[in-house]
Parts: structure tokens; sequence; C-alpha cells
């Protein structure tokens, strides 16, 4: 699938974003430049991830923060994400890659989406000072009542 280039060009950022991180915030502000417009897909509620906060509420977040940019919206998405990039129009799906082994899994899943659905993934390096960040190390430092505010987005 070509992208044709008198339309917008569109990317979208897939996840739970539960919660969203300083490190979700950095692949979002580096991808900007790339669109003339990103769609963040908030993953709905996962049965398999029963603790996960309510996607309205997690979405509601992310809207705040980029209450200001309009270049940015905050959408559900359930299913494959290639679905989701064909439903949104769009040719790129950005994903944040923290280690090797994010790496090897991200590129697999590039490799697929291309071959079924003609999309193209962008692959963003976490900063260094970020590259330990995770929803799962913020939810866990949360959980024994840590102060986890320098790693949630102000």
């Amino acid at each position: 699938m070509r992208a044709n280039y008198f339309m917008l060009k569109t990317g979208i950022f897939v996840g739970s974003f539960d919660p969203f991180t300083v490190g979700h915030d950095s692949i979002v502000q580096r991808s900007l430049p790339l669109f003339d417009r990103l769609v963040i897909g908030v993953v709905g509620d996962n049965v398999h991830k029963p603790s996960m906060r309510p996607a309205e509420e997690r979405m509601e977040v992310i809207r705040n923060l980029y209450a200001n940019v309009p270049a940015i919206e905050v959408k559900p998405f359930h299913g494959l994400a290639v679905e989701f990039a064909r439903a949104e129009n769009a040719h790129f799906i950005v994903k944040g890659v923290r280690s090797t082994k994010d790496f090897e899994y991200e590129r697999e899943q590039a490799d697929i989406n291309r071959q079924i659905a003609g999309v193209e993934t962008i692959l963003l390096f976490a900063e260094p000072h970020l590259s330990s960040v995770s929803s799962t190390m913020v939810r866990e430092l949360q959980h024994f009542g840590v102060d986890v505010s320098e790693f949630l987005p102000k």
C-alpha cells in the first residue's frame, strides 16, 4: 500500500498505557514531526489484565496531556494494530523500543504487519535515561506506595 502524498500522513501509537509514562510521552513528542496526524490507540479493557484501569480513564489522562496539540487524537483500540491503522487511514505504526528483547519482538511484528497489511512500523529507541521506565514498573512501585510522579508526564 503506497502512501498518497496528497493525504494527511497519519501514524498510530497503540498500547495499554496503564499508566501513560514519560517514556510514552517521549515517543509521542519525537514522532510528532513525522506526521500530520498521530492517533494514540488505547487498548480497551483486557480480560487478561483484569486489574487494568478502565480504558476511558486512561484515555482521559492522555487527552488532557495533549489537549493543546491538534495533531493528536486519542481513541479506543481493539483487535489488531493493522486493523486500527486501516480504520484511521494510517500507513505507519509507531513503536518504542527499550532493549534488544523489545527490538526482536517489534521487528517480528513489523514484518508480519507489512506482509498482511502493507503497514510500515517506525521504531523509536528509548532515550537512555528512560530505557528502564515501563508501565509495569510504575504500577509495581505505586502498589508499594512509592511516589512515581517522576515517571509520569507533567
